[in-house]
């Protein structure tokens, strides 16, 4: 589901902002495509949510100070929860790292605290706590070193009925607009896909806790400081006009896409299958750049790409996908990358890069 509203989205949003560079200076219509646009810009939010829930989207973990961490999003979760809710904080100083995507996280935070302040009508408190897990892991979670992120309100609880559902996509007993129901279903993603899990216990009067069991960044916390690398060069904005190829299954994605190119002076071409890009390309058309997705029937974008590599040497190509189905397949880490739906300006960068010659495949 979320693949297939990925590529609306990626339709929908491109025109949107097209259209938005061509109005005429009428106040009233820019509000209305500015409002048009930030509704599927929440679109793309929910897509994101339904995609950690799934497991499926593309994560980056690294060692994080999560005592850190916390006081860098302190501010924000104050403000999300209002100011008739205390913040309480139990996270010792010499905490180890954990490993874990530092942005995934606080946004899983963020829908913890969210989801406290609504069990907290007359306000209260917010408790934010972590340790090492001296426990057993839970059933399912292999073994070895973990750290319990727990977050406890003192609000009205759910019973038992409801806290075996309250992590499943959609369900919410909030009332009709209030949620989504993808907050837990997200954290539970996270935490999966992670290499954790997650523990919700709760009782009726009595508040929640909602515990996420996460690994400790073992290797990486013992190993001693790294210098940081030199900031590499920008690459250089591309000024010409060059013959691209667009690859995409999908009709509307391959239309907007393209209009976006013409939109920056290129001159884009469509090819409907990795199968009839091959055709064009051999057929001895000029071509400066592949642009492609990934999850398309018969040839994948990446088979593309590397058949690319063999028959074309130098020709740059560009992977497209709407989820993260592309970081099962470690060859790809090397293969220049977009996640749908892009803008142009994104659009832009990805290209810059590609022609620059800073990637590595390149």
């Amino acid at each position: 589901m979320a693949h297939d509203f990925n590529n609306l989205l990626m339709a929908v949003l491109g025109s949107l902002n097209l259209l938005k560079k061509r109005l005429p200076a009428d106040e009233r219509s820019e509000r209305l495509v500015t409002n048009a646009i930030q509704a599927a810009e929440r679109g793309t939010a929910l897509t994101q949510r339904l995609l950690a829930f799934a497991r499926r989207q593309e994560l980056k973990p690294q060692a994080i100070d999560f005592l850190r961490l916390f006081e860098n999003v302190e501010d924000l979760l104050a403000k999300a929860v209002g100011p008739r809710i205390e913040i309480h904080k139990r996270i010792p100083a010499d905490l180890p790292p954990l490993l874990v995507d530092s942005n995934q996280l606080e946004l899983a935070l963020l829908n913890l605290f969210v989801n406290a302040r609504d069990a907290l009508e007359s306000g209260g408190a917010v408790t934010v706590a972590a340790a090492r897990a001296e426990e057993a892991p839970l059933p399912g979670l292999a073994g070895g070193n973990y750290i319990r992120i727990s977050v406890s309100d003192d609000g009205e609880g759910m019973d038992e009925a409801t806290v075996s559902r309250a992590a499943e996509p959609f369900f919410t007993t909030k009332g009709v607009g209030k949620g989504t129901g993808l907050g837990l279903s997200m954290v539970h993603g996270l935490a999966a896909q992670s290499g954790g899990s997650i523990q919700i216990s709760s009782t009726r009067g009595k508040g929640t806790t909602v515990s996420l069991w996460l690994p400790v960044a073992e290797a990486l916390a013992k190993a001693p400081p790294v210098a940081e690398p030199p900031m590499a060069e920008a690459p250089k904005p591309v000024s010409r006009s060059l013959a691209i190829l667009v690859v995409d299954d999908d009709a509307l994605v391959r239309t907007g896409t393209v209009a976006m190119l013409e939109d920056l002076g290129h001159l884009p071409r469509e090819a409907s299958s990795a199968s009839q890009a091959l055709e064009f390309l051999s057929g001895g058309q000029d071509c400066d750049l592949v642009i492609t997705d990934h999850a398309m029937p018969g040839m994948t974008g990446a088979e593309l790409a590397r058949h690319l590599r063999s028959s074309f040497p130098g020709l740059p190509v560009i992977l497209a996908s709407g989820y993260a189905e592309l970081s099962e397949d470690n060859a790809l880490g090397r293969m220049l990358r977009m996640t749908k739906p892009f803008t142009q300006e994104q659009l832009q960068v990805a290209m810059d890069k590609a022609l620059s010659g800073k990637v590595a495949a390149a």
